[in-house]
């Protein structure tokens, strides 16, 4: 029954601390920002568009949030400051010899390597999968991993 003499409760017993706070994991959220669509959660497919802070979208779904314009829908948080498709980029990436993502694994029954990214640096050779920084020229839209544009030191894009 309990308090009746045979048990002493200690203190961590009967006092109960503050909730551990929930670490996210930072697999998960590198995959979620650099595999799927920032505004429809969708995965990501070609033509590929980025803001000026740097968030992937498809560039159908911007279109569909710059062309719904009722007054019922409230402005989607992540592409809140997109005016028009003039304050995206078209990105040029190149496609990674080694991925194999949609081919094999269509049933579901095969691992999943979330750490093999779909595009790499044309110049350096990583991959995209946020383990590395990877800048884009608004120029061109050419995309290059930061280690690659400090042993370029031009202002130029290299095609």
């Amino acid at each position: 029954m309990g308090c009746d003499g045979g048990t002493i409760p200690k203190r961590h017993e009967l006092v109960k601390g503050p909730r551990k706070v929930e670490k996210v994991d930072k697999v998960a959220e590198l995959v979620a920002r650099w595999f799927y669509c920032a505004l429809s959660q969708e995965k990501l497919q070609r033509p590929i568009v980025a803001c000026e802070l740097g968030r992937l979208y498809n560039k159908d779904a911007i279109i569909e949030y710059l062309l719904d314009k009722s007054p019922d829908k409230t402005p989607m948080e992540s592409a809140s400051h997109i005016k028009s498709i003039k304050n995206v980029t078209e990105l040029q990436l190149v496609d990674n010899p080694a991925w194999a993502g949609d081919k094999e694994s269509i049933k579901g029954d095969k691992y999943d390597d979330l750490q093999c990214a779909r595009f790499i640096c044309p110049v350096v050779g990583l991959e995209m999968n946020g383990r590395h920084r990877f800048c884009f020229l608004r120029s061109c839209g050419c995309v290059f991993s930061e280690r690659a544009l400090k042993e370029i030191k031009a202002e130029v894009c290299h095609k």
